[in-house]
Formats: C-alpha cells, structure tokens, sequence
C-alpha cells in the first residue's frame, strides 16, 4: 500500500472499533458504562497482535495489547464463539473489568478478533460497587477464566446465567453482557466485510505495514530520549490495611530508541488490594511512551516493539496470584505513570509536565432501597500537573482514566443520594511558573443506610512540581466533616455527608516571588 492508502485502512479498523464502542455504550443499561464510558474497544490480529483501538480507557487497551496473545493461543476457536474472562493474573486487570472476545472467521479461516472491555459495578464482591477493601482476590467478586460464552452464534445462557446470578442487580447485569455481545457481533460482521472487500492476504500484509510504519514512528520519537539510565521512586499512601508509604521505583535504560523499564526495589506484594499484575504496569508504561509519539501513530503493537519492562515476581506491580487487586488497577497505575514520567523528566525536561493529582478517586456504594438492591461505582477528577508551556487544567480525568463524571441529574435519578456540592477546590494546585490545576469537591449526601467504599490516593503524598514548581495540595475525605482515611468501607446513615476532595496537579517552573 501507498501512504494514503495505508492511512485509509488504518483509520478503516479504528472506525470498526469507535462503532463497537457506540452500540455498547447505547445499548448498556448501567449508568457506569453509558454515562461514565467506563469501557474500551479493540481490534486484534489472528496471533492477539494490537491492530487498532478506539480512544477509550488506557489501562483496559495497554493491558489487553500486552496480554491478548497469551489469552487467545490457548483456546480453539471456531467461527461464531464469544469468550469472556476477567482474572486480573491471566490477562485481565481487576475484576469489575469484564473482557469478552469473539474471532473473526472468513472462508474457515480465524483472521482476527474484536474485544471489549467494560466496567461492572457489580460483579458479586463482598461489598456493593465490587472495590471492597480486600485481603484477597476472591473477595473482590467472581472470578472468570476464559469461558465460551457463545458458540456457533448463540448465547450459552447456563453460562452466562452463573455470571449474572452473582450479580445484586441481574437485570442491569444482563443487559450490560448483552450490550457487550451485541458490541462484538457488530465487530464481527464490519471486520469481515472489510477482510472480504480486501481480500485476506492483502489484509494481511497491510497489518503487517502498518506495524511498520507504527514501529518507525515510535523509534524516531524515542530516540529523542538521550542514551542513559534514568531513576524516579515514588509511593502510595497506603493499602488499606494499614501498610503504608509503598514505594514503586523504576529505572529507564534508553539506548538508540530502545527503552527497557525496569521496577526491581518496587515494594513486595502487599496484603490490602494495591497489588497488580504486570499486564497492568504495562499498560501504565505504554501510556507514557505513546504520549511522547506523533498524534498520528497507528495505535497497533508496533508502537510498543521498542519498549519493554520487567519487574521482580511477587512485587507489588508483578504480584502473585492470590493478591487482592482492585485498586491496583486504578491506583497503583497512575502512581506507574507518575514514576516514569518522573524519570523521563530528568531525561527531556522540556517535554514532561509536573504530577496530576494521581488518584482515580474511586467511590463505591449501594445497599436496599424501596425494596431493591442497587450497586454504584465512579471515578472522579482532580488537577492536573503544568506542563513547560502550560498550566494545569482543573477538575479533570487524568493518565490512565478516560471516563466521564457521572452527571448529578443520573446519580439522583436512579439511586437515593442527593449532591449537595460538586465545585473546584480553589486554589489546590501547586504555585509555579505554570500553575497546577485544581482539585475538586463532590459531596453525597444519602437518603437511605448505605454501604461505601473510598479508594483514594494523594491523601498523604502531594503531587510534585518540576523545575522548581510547588507541589500541588493532598486530597481529603470527610464523613459528616470528620476525616476519614483514603481507603475506608463503612456504613452510612440516611443523612450522612460524605465529601470526596480531590488532590491539586504539582506546578512546572519557579513562581516569580521564588
């Protein structure tokens, strides 16, 4: 193929995947994925090679690309299958992240695969939301290895009725599996359309071009990486159990546009819900890199052939099976993303903004309500870290988050809890030649007895600056105007406040008083 030619076919797959990712959001029924877009879509080649992705969730698209492989080799496949998993050690990331598979056949032939992944506010953990302050996987809810759940085109309904039985809320659980059926079925049919109108060998070596070309793209940018080794440590507050100031470390050796990462002297696994697998440090790894590529990269495995990253086993980001870990994909993976950019910062400090308020902010709960269970999970900004040319944007997603807040007018709609404030924290982000952005306030009042957990981060740890920029402010939980700690499960009461504030991005550059 010629350069436009080539474009054509790139952004052909990649539209396959924002279509899949329109017919799950528009057909789910939790307000998780249609109103938080807490989901992701992908295209992969017969061998679980990254073909395309939609601008989804970072942590769900650079954990499946690191592990789809594995996923895919060990299972025989046929044409009209459907297979889903969530177990964070065989590829997933926790469990609420719920992927379903389904292979793209043309002429008998197994050419590729769609994917989905998609957030679950309720997968039978033991709390409401599903991110319960665990000691151990099997706490955080059910556990699915690889599991046909369509064969030859059809739903196998024992299956997918033992998923949902676990559920709080089954029929919001079953219509969210459907939601993500449906997405693949789309997937399937516009993939083989477009194998048929190219012919499959043509097909094949266009991915095989544009892994290529992705290839080249990402070795000119990281070759702008001058050649050495490049340390940062940062920590987590705590894990919830009260084992605090968990320290991650990583060492960036680059060498004529080949980047290894190494995190040996990260902190051994610990026993709150922190821990992740290595698929999720790689997610958080590639994020950053990506960042540093043209906008225009094709979002395939090419772009990751010159990176790679090891961790010791049993550490807190490469953790052993059966480690609790809810939050670490959540919180564990933006601390990732703040350890590596802080290496990268001593490498080109001209292109690395300061820390974002590194914390997802994680807020779950649900209980009884007029004789009903109800199950809620969302995330929630903060500001964000100033860049060499610009200040922090305040009250947003940051890094490994791509999801949308859940609008106050749903929230009160379908649960019984009222937000009373949801406004910036004024003047949270750190001082600086660049200002950091602002945190924000979200503050819940509930209308009935409710069961909530709290996963937050930068509670204890501020944000850094860089270039002598200020640290953005730490984040703050309070509970009827009592603190509370970063990682708490407790029960309200109808007429409890519970109010979430967010951390401030660090600054980049010295304020003029300094």
């Amino acid at each position: 193929m010629d350069s436009i030619d080539l474009s054509i076919f790139s952004s052909r797959i990649a539209a396959i995947c924002d279509e899949m990712g329109a017919v799950l959001q528009r057909a789910a029924f939790s307000p998780n994925i249609r109103d938080r877009l807490d989901y992701s879509c992908a295209v992969f080649d017969a061998d679980g090679g990254l073909c395309a992705q939609a601008a989804h969730i970072p942590v769900h698209l650079g954990s499946m690309a690191y592990a789809m492989n594995s996923i895919v080799t060990g299972i025989v496949w046929s044409d009209g299958d459907m297979v889903v998993m969530n177990d964070p050690f065989l590829g997933g990331t926790h469990l609420p992240d719920v992927t379903v598979i389904a292979p793209v056949f043309v002429g008998e032939k197994l050419r590729a695969f769609v994917v989905n992944r998609a957030h679950h506010a309720d997968i039978g953990a033991t709390s409401p939301g599903s991110m319960p302050i665990s000691h151990t996987l099997q706490e955080e809810g059910v556990i699915i290895p690889p599991t046909r759940l369509q064969r030859q085109g059809r739903v196998l309904d024992d299956v997918l009725d033992s998923i949902v039985s676990t559920a709080r809320n089954q029929d919001e659980a079953r219509g969210d599996f459907s939601a993500q059926i449906s997405a693949n079925q789309l997937g399937v049919r516009r993939l083989q359309a477009l194998i048929e109108r190219m012919g499959a060998q043509l097909f094949n070596d266009a991915l095989l071009q544009l892994n290529d070309y992705a290839e080249r793209l990402a070795q000119v940018a990281l070759k702008t990486i001058p050649n050495g080794r490049y340390s940062c440590t940062d920590v987590l507050d705590d894990d919830g159990l009260g084992n605090r100031d968990l320290k991650i470390h990583a060492v960036l050796s680059v060498d004529d546009g080949r980047v290894h990462v190494d995190f040996a002297g990260t902190a051994a696994q610990t026993p709150g819900n922190v821990n992740c697998p290595l698929s999720v440090a790689a997610a958080a790894v590639y994020y950053v890199f990506r960042c540093l590529m043209p906008a225009h990269t094709p979002a395939c495995a090419g772009s990751f052939r010159l990176i790679r990253l090891s961790a010791p086993l049993g550490c807190l980001i490469n953790a052993q099976r059966p480690a609790a870990v809810a939050a670490g994909n959540v919180e564990t993976s933006t601390r990732i993303v703040d350890v590596v950019t802080g290496a990268l910062a001593q490498a080109i400090p001209d292109q690395i903004p300061a820390a974002s308020h590194g914390s997802m902010n994680n807020l779950a709960m649900g209980g009884e309500y007029q004789g009903r269970s109800w199950d809620y999970y969302e995330t929630m900004g903060g500001g964000m870290g100033a860049g060499p040319n610009y200040a922090g944007l305040s009250g947003v997603q940051t890094h490994m988050t791509n999801t949308r807040n859940t609008p106050i007018e749903v929230l009160e709609q379908h649960y019984p809890v009222r937000v009373r404030r949801y406004a910036l924290r004024k003047a949270t982000g750190g001082k600086g030649l660049h200002q950091g952005g602002n945190g924000l306030v979200r503050e819940f009042e509930f209308l009935a007895p409710t069961t909530v957990t709290l996963l937050t981060e930068r509670r204890r740890h501020a944000p850094w600056g860089l270039q002598g920029g200020h640290a953005g402010r730490v984040g703050e939980n309070h509970l009827n105007l009592t603190a509370i700690e970063p990682k708490v499960c407790f029960d309200a009461e109808a007429g409890d406040v519970l109010s979430v504030c967010s951390a401030g991005g660090g600054a980049w550059g010295k304020p003029d008083a300094d």
